[in-house]
């Protein structure tokens, strides 16, 4: 979808409202700012395992379900039914296969990308425990599955303690409607695992997602593997037990290992037992944010060219003593490259910020920074603001 025009502001519904005028705390006043104005390579193996404007009188809309036809399906089954028949599994969600599926309402249907095994169905099956979890394909896949009604949430890394960032996310973010409506942080335990009757010295080379084989590197470099890379960890494991590999092996979760019917070699394999990836839940509507319990909202912004302009923007949390927790550029699709005004033609990156900070938007202080911010920023938007996940 196209991106909105540099000069369009946008803050998400349910924040719009008026804001009160604020003093700024004293000991600020003297910042006198104008904030007005390895060697080895990756091969590749392919395993299949918006912006748009918010009107006025978006929270009064009352948009219903899509009427989809009710045909057979192959997602009638819960994804997360342990068995060593690859059959059985359900099948993930792909765009052609959108008008062959339906809800039947009886419970709340979350969407995760990569097969049964994966480390996303695990994480939305610990944010809604009795869920079906949906397989997609892809990440666009779960987003689109959440817009056209097939599903209730989505469930998608956003970043990882190791790996770092999930750049796509970020960019479907953007590129989609939808309400981030909870974070959850999800500890990964990689294991390294092959069909019965291999052993560890039989392994010439090891699949999986590219940032399990990152975060695992230590470990299979002093084993002599060959890392191939593979849309996800699980469907590593469900290509070794499909095609009865006996020369390599698969980086994936213990509960992959369970319903492929493969061997673990190795348990905990990561370079850093400290691996925690952050997930983010994503949903058609967002929720009302409280003041109750501790919460946090994300946001996206585009700036004009210019000394210390950056600086501006984020002083605005700052100076209302708001903790910002995460923030990341994009590259703005549409508009790659600026030339400058100095007539000396030197073009520069345009960028979008994403931002974390740790407070509600029904907090006045919240809602006074984002109007703040709105002064100068070329384009702004609330992504949502939610509870804050305090588990270790």
């Amino acid at each position: 979808m196209t991106p909105m025009a540099a000069s369009r502001i946008v803050i998400a519904h349910p924040y719009r409202h008026s804001i009160p005028s604020e003093t700024v705390p004293s000991p600020f006043l003297s910042l006198n700012l104008n904030l007005k104005s390895h060697p080895k390579r990756y091969r590749y193996i392919g395993i299949h395992a918006s912006i748009r404007s918010h009107k006025e009188n978006d929270l009064n809309d009352k948009t219903n379900p899509l009427e989809i036809p009710n045909t057979p399906s192959d997602h009638s089954s819960s994804s997360h039914v342990i068995s060593k028949d690859l059959l059985s599994l359900p099948r993930p969600l792909s765009s052609s296969l959108f008008s062959d599926t339906v809800s039947d309402g009886s419970r709340l249907r979350v969407a995760y990308q990569g097969v049964p095994g994966a480390y996303s169905e695990s994480a939305a099956l610990k944010a809604y425990p009795n869920c079906e979890a949906v397989p997609c394909d892809q990440f666009d896949t779960a987003f689109e599955a959440v817009e056209k009604w097939l599903v209730d949430r989505a469930v998608l890394p956003i970043e990882n303690s190791l790996g770092g960032s999930i750049h796509r996310n970020y960019d479907l973010l953007l590129r989609h409607n939808l309400q981030i409506v909870g974070e959850l942080k999800f500890a990964v335990h990689h294991c390294l695992m092959a069909n019965d009757g291999v052993k560890l010295e039989d392994l010439n080379r090891v699949l999986s997602h590219p940032q399990a084989l990152a975060q695992c590197e230590n470990t299979l470099t002093k084993l002599g593997l060959v890392r191939e890379a593979v849309d996800d960890t699980a469907g590593a494991a469900k290509h070794i037990a499909s095609h009865k590999i006996r020369d390599a092996g698969a980086v994936a979760s213990s509960a992959a290992a369970k319903i492929y019917g493969l061997n673990i070699l190795a348990e905990d394999i990561q370079d850093d037992s400290d691996n925690i990836t952050r997930f983010l839940i994503l949903a058609r509507e967002p929720i009302i944010p409280g003041t109750d319990r501790p919460f946090k909202t994300s946001i996206v912004f585009s700036l004009e060219e210019g000394p210390g302009v950056l600086f501006m923007a984020l002083a605005v949390f700052a100076l209302r003593q708001i903790n910002l927790t995460k923030i990341e550029s994009r590259p703005l699709r549409k508009q790659p490259l600026r030339v400058s005004d100095d007539n000396n033609n030197v073009k520069y990156f345009d960028y979008f910020f994403y931002v974390d900070f740790e407070a509600s938007m029904a907090d006045q202080s919240a809602q006074n920074a984002l109007r703040h911010l709105k002064e100068f920023a070329t384009f702004l938007r609330v992504l949502g603001s939610y509870p804050l996940d305090t588990s270790s």
